[in-house]
């Protein structure tokens, strides 16, 4: 990603002129109700600018494309890998933000992105739902796991649901990492955590909040000797730079995993641009016809880990 330097560089000297003045595939859960190209590599920043208009003015001339999402599509190198051929197809550039989901989000919600790419299913129907979007798409899922360090101080491996295995690290007050940023996985992190009647705060000291994606939370953990959640994209993707870490909970493959309330279903929303001036709607159309089309979703299922042979994500579009 050449450009995320440029990118980011306009976003923070926009936001400071303004302070002046985001084995077999199973079949896939049920939801809740309700090659290479010459096109140039999509762009992505570390974090969102703060203005309404900061990001769109940063993007330069030409077509462009804001995509606000969650880092696990960044960071698992997925968008890499598909992106370059929505923007020869289309002769427009995709501008990638990637943040966690709530952030990626609330970029959404004050108009300053064309599409969102998230996982956190009762969030993305409340932004449908409050005009954000007139509707939501199924793209592709894969799962939750925990992982923690190989000599397993809280003695949760192979444990048959994660809310067993929190209970176990809280017992042991072994170290955790939460990603603690309001993302997808933090938030699937804090349904794990209640239901077994716990609100982890400042006061637990063997529970750490970063405030930081999901690459920089496994890198903290192996570190660290820590337990935490994370998509197994991701964990695919970063496993080679993690020694000292090993999945614990849910299975070396999706088809172990027996514990449904661990599938992660991202989706895909085109911001309303009857809410918003400069939406790029006609390009936004586009880019989520492309996501849900066969073509883009067997990109998606051959995007695969080299050394494991595994998906990183499972196309579901509808």
């Amino acid at each position: 990603m050449k450009r995320t330097h440029w990118l980011l560089g306009l976003l923070i000297l926009a936001a400071a002129l303004s302070a002046c003045a985001g084995t077999p595939t199973p079949a896939p859960p049920q939801p809740p109700a309700p090659p290479a190209t010459s096109a140039p590599a999509p762009t992505a920043a570390a974090k969102a600018a703060t203005t309404p208009t900061s990001i769109r003015s940063a993007v330069g001339s030409g077509c462009h494309l804001i995509l606000s999402t969650t880092t696990s599509t960044f960071d698992s190198g997925l968008l890499g890998f598909i992106l370059p051929d929505f923007e020869k197809k289309f002769n427009c550039k995709v501008d990638v933000v990637a943040v966690g989901t709530g952030q990626a989000m609330q970029i959404g919600q004050r108009g300053d992105a064309d599409v969102v790419l998230v996982h956190d299913r009762a969030r993305e129907d409340k932004f449908v739902a409050d005009g954000y979007a007139k509707e939501r798409f199924d793209v592709m899922y894969n799962d939750f796991i925990i992982v923690g360090p190989k000599d397993d101080p809280a003695q949760v491996k192979g444990m048959a649901t994660a809310a067993d295995a929190f209970q176990a690290i809280a017992n042991a007050k072994a170290t955790f990492m939460s990603r603690g940023d309001g993302s997808g996985t933090h938030a699937a992190e804090m349904r794990i955590w209640a239901t077994i009647g716990i609100t982890p705060t400042k006061s637990l000291e063997w529970y750490n909040s970063l405030g930081q994606g999901m690459g920089e939370t496994l890198l903290s953990s192996n570190e660290k000797g820590a337990y935490t959640v994370t998509d197994r994209g991701t964990w695919l993707a970063t496993a080679s730079k993690l020694p000292n870490l090993v999945v614990l909970v849910g299975g070396n493959h999706i088809s172990e995993n027996k514990e449904r309330a661990l599938y992660n279903l991202y989706g895909l929303m085109a911001v309303n641009p009857d809410k918003f001036k400069g939406i790029n709607a006609e390009m936004a159309n586009n880019f989520v016809k492309w996501m849900v089309s066969p073509e883009t979703q067997k990109m998606i299922g051959d995007f695969k880990d080299k050394a494991t042979g595994q998906p990183l994500f499972y196309p579901n579009a509808k």
